[in-house]
């Protein structure tokens, strides 16, 4: 059977699985809205704006890429929301928004910087101050320190991840489809997979099959073969798959926005002795870093007890290599990294609705890598796969 043959087989034995996806309602944004708010009052600020990109859609519901032109929300402390945005995008914006709200428009000609601080001075609420998206750029900042320089801007990332780092039941149920589409997406890719076939030819049915099954395409996709697999994110060319090879394939798509993030490895063929042991290594750290998962423990604690496994098999210490080149796990979300970090000095606590990655990678320099990325999030009985990870290199799905 030909690739071309072999991949349309496999992509029609795919399903849709966007049935009965449930979005985000607005009573959900108008809720995070009023946590918002009530955090920036107990700060005693007085707004905050929030750039395009994920936490204006996280928090209005909008869902607008970011670029050079200012575009964005204004959160006061107490009061109605309202839009910032280029007089052009007006009917755009409104098409797209998920929460109704006034706009404040500028012709290309105005200075958005002083729009946006005379409309946040103009405000009636108290509070003094105002909070800044941890997204804006530097530049975006500075020219709104120009237009209004007396005026206090602080930084407004911790106030945006306490809120976007524990996820609502609604929020899980999305990203959960994510995870059940790129699953299956990850099984199909195995199917398909033939001596002599090439990376892009891999990454290209994966982004089919993504389309296939509901998720609007791969949201990013690594596929790696061979002695390429010990770079984490990836070598710069494709490589043609051979007899034996370790294969490495991280992959994820998007439902409603919230991102699904999935590793596996395993060998096209038979794997050797080393490749077996660092792969059995790899999977025990995984699952110490779930068994530390527990609802009050520092993040910390779960990278602390997967390097703990590394190191009690030779591996490490630290970041040293053989070993894991990069923390144990990140938050996911809208964002396909985001808080929580699972890292040395995270002392945040594990809370309900908290979702995170787990992923010890283990790199050989100059030989391979073995990644199994699974990721759990956090219930009042404690951590819950959104997959369950692979039982053996042999059987990577079970």
């Amino acid at each position: 059977m030909d690739n071309m043959t072999s991949f349309d087989a496999a992509l029609s034995a795919l399903a849709d699985l966007r049935a009965g996806v449930q979005p985000i309602q607005p009573d959900e944004y108008r809720q995070r809205l009023r946590r918002l708010q009530a955090l920036l009052r107990d700060q005693g600020l007085q707004a905050l704006y929030l750039h395009a990109g994920s936490s204006l859609r996280y928090f209005m519901g909008t869902p607008w890429y970011p670029s050079e032109r200012l575009l964005g929300a204004l959160v006061p402390a107490e009061g109605e929301a309202l839009y910032i945005a280029p007089a052009f995008e007006r009917d755009a914006l409104m098409d797209r928004w998920g929460l109704p709200a006034p706009l404040q428009l500028w012709d290309e000609h105005e200075d958005p910087w002083a729009l946006l601080a005379r409309v946040t001075q103009a405000l009636p609420c108290g509070g003094h101050g105002l909070a800044l998206d941890g997204s804006l750029p530097f530049n975006f900042a500075w020219r709104l320190q120009r237009a209004a320089p007396s005026w206090p801007l602080v930084d407004g990332s911790d106030l945006i991840a306490t809120l976007r780092m524990r996820k609502s039941a609604t929020e899980i149920a999305l990203l959960q489809r994510a995870f059940d589409m790129t699953l299956c997406v990850q099984q199909a890719a195995r199917s398909v997979l033939r001596a002599g076939m090439d990376t892009c030819e891999v990454e290209d049915f994966i982004d089919r099959a993504h389309k296939r099954i509901g998720g609007g395409g791969s949201r990013f996709c690594i596929v790696l073969f061979g002695q390429a697999t010990s770079y984490p994110h990836g070598v710069k060319h494709a490589q043609t798959l051979a007899d034996d090879d370790v294969v490495l394939i991280d992959c994820g798509c998007s439902v409603e926005g919230y991102a699904s993030d999935l590793t596996r490895t395993y060998v096209h063929g038979q794997a050797g002795a080393e490749v077996r042991r660092i792969w059995a290594i790899e999977h025990e750290a995984q699952a110490a870093a779930f068994a530390a998962a527990q609802l009050g423990t520092p993040c910390e604690a779960v990278d602390d007890a997967a390097r703990a496994v590394l190191e009690s098999h030779g591996l490490g210490p630290g970041y040293e290599l053989p070993g894991l080149p990069h923390r144990t796990g990140h938050g996911v979300g809208l964002d396909l990294h985001e808080h929580p970090y699972l890292v040395r000095g995270n002392t945040q606590p594990l809370e309900i609705g908290m979702c995170c990655s787990n992923e010890p990678m283990i790199v050989v320099p100059g030989a391979f890598g073995v990644r199994l990325e699974d990721h759990f999030y956090m219930t009042g009985q404690g951590p819950r796969w959104f997959t369950q990870p692979s039982l053996s290199i042999d059987r990577p799905f079970g």
